[in-house]
């Protein structure tokens, strides 16, 4: 029996039933989309890597061999603000100098190489004959000799201003019997160095 002091719900054609709430979206997990996108960039940030790597040891090759080739004998070569010309090569003698202080004798015998310095940057730069090297033929390498090479020259170090030119001579203690293949120079003790043949 119904009563009639309760207010009537509209007939909808359905049974009436308990009432449950509609449920909120799963959540979704977060950490694997973070983890793909760090795994991302670490790939990109490792080929970034190799890429550059594999660039400067392709750079630093190519510094090597150009380093290591030489000119033919009279080609002017550059190396960072100066040229270099080989301008004559002495038969090898015993003894440099004439003063009895400064006088020097060679170990081996000595190896006298004439050359022409040009500053062809646009700042003064200081030529140190210590930094250039003999290379023989069989590829051995031979510092300049500063005690010897006083007798030579007037300066160890000489600073050349842009533009001008500085005739030097190097001096080499070698074994006798050296052949003399190349000239290595330097502008400075950490330049990449030019190689100029000798003979």
């Amino acid at each position: 029996m119904t009563n009639p002091n309760m207010p009537q719900q509209p007939w909808s054609g359905q049974p009436q039933g308990p009432y449950y709430p509609p449920q909120p979206p799963k959540k979704r997990r977060v950490w694997p989309w973070v983890l793909g996108g760090f795994l991302a960039c670490l790939l990109l940030l490792f080929g970034g890597c190799a890429a550059l790597i594999g660039g400067a040891a392709h750079e630093v090759a190519k510094q090597e061999e150009k380093r290591t080739t030489a000119e033919p004998v009279g080609t002017t070569v550059r190396d960072g603000k100066f040229s270099f010309a080989v301008t004559r090569v002495d038969p090898p003698i015993t003894t440099v100098g004439t003063s009895e202080i400064l006088k020097r004798d060679a170990q081996g015998e000595f190896v006298l190489v004439y050359v022409d310095i040009t500053n062809v940057g646009n700042q003064k730069q200081s030529f140190f004959g210590d930094n250039q090297k003999l290379i023989d033929e069989h590829g051995k390498e031979f510092s300049n000799d500063s005690g010897a090479a006083l007798n030579v020259n007037k300066d160890l170090l000489s600073e050349i201003n842009p533009g001008n030119k500085l005739s030097a001579v190097l001096v080499f203690d070698v074994p006798k019997g050296t052949v003399p293949a190349a000239i290595e120079f330097h502008d400075s003790i950490l330049s990449g160095g030019a190689r100029v043949a000798v003979k």
